[in-house]
């Protein structure tokens, strides 16, 4: 469901505008993963897009299931004892979004959810789309 002016998550804020995206060329993709038992549980916890200015955007999901997107830099792993770890490094082949770094984002597209605000974002690059996704709490990458 979209709704205008819905995209502000009553518990994390609207973060940044989508928009202000457009025109950035992607230098390079970041991500941070549940480790455990040596093995990645599932697909990445955050992603930070970077681009040629050095500026990221962080897209991850929050406690509400919203998907948050918010100007900041990739944080340091951490440890979690016996729940695993977290790394976080460079995305190389792992997401739909490393086949797109190089390129400059054509436009977005938001979805909103009333209760919880921004659920979706597709991003556009010449060759390809990207959405990002609040799936049941997980972040979800998908290429369209």
């Amino acid at each position: 469901m979209e709704l205008v002016g819905a995209n502000e998550c009553p518990l994390h804020g609207a973060g940044v505008r989508a928009e202000g995206l457009v025109g950035r060329r992607i230098a390079g993709v970041v991500g941070s993963w549940h480790i455990s038992g040596g093995d990645r549980v599932f697909g990445p916890v955050d992603v930070w897009l970077i681009d040629t200015r050095g500026q990221s955007v962080h897209i991850t999901t929050g406690s509400d299931w919203c998907l948050i997107v918010e100007a900041s830099d990739p944080y340091a792993g951490y440890d979690m004892g016996a729940s695993g770890r977290i790394a976080v490094e460079a995305i190389c082949d792992e997401t739909p979004l490393a086949g797109h770094v190089g390129q400059g984002v054509l436009s977005v597209r938001e979805e909103y959810e009333p209760h919880t605000g921004r659920i979706a974002l597709e991003l556009v690059f010449p060759t390809g789309r990207v959405r990002c996704e609040s799936w049941d709490g997980d972040l979800r990458l998908s290429s369209l």
